[in-house]
């Protein structure tokens, strides 16, 4: 499913974790013209929460990739993935 009505697929591009601990999901489009971040605790991830190689969002929940060179190593990285990983796949 690329796109339901109301949904639009996106898929994992960037993870990082800060010094709180607190894990940041990267989700684009596989355009990587648009993204949704997701932000978890380290402590969510232990219990189980599931990081799946996409998922899909409302698209208002979508932000604009700001340049140029990020949307490109976006839209390459969900070519990577997407080979690679069935969407629900756990990452």
């Amino acid at each position: 499913m690329e796109n339901s009505k109301d949904r639009v697929r996106v898929w994992l591009v960037e993870r990082d974790v800060d010094q709180r601990n607190l894990v940041t999901l990267v989700y684009a489009t596989p355009d990587g013209d648009r993204r949704y971040r997701r932000q978890l605790s380290s402590a969510a991830l232990d219990r189980g929460a599931a990081v799946t190689a996409a998922t899909t969002v409302d698209p208002t929940d979508l932000e604009p990739v700001e340049s140029d060179d990020l949307s490109e190593r976006y839209a390459d990285e969900v070519r990577r993935i997407a080979d690679q990983r069935d969407p629900d796949e756990a990452v």
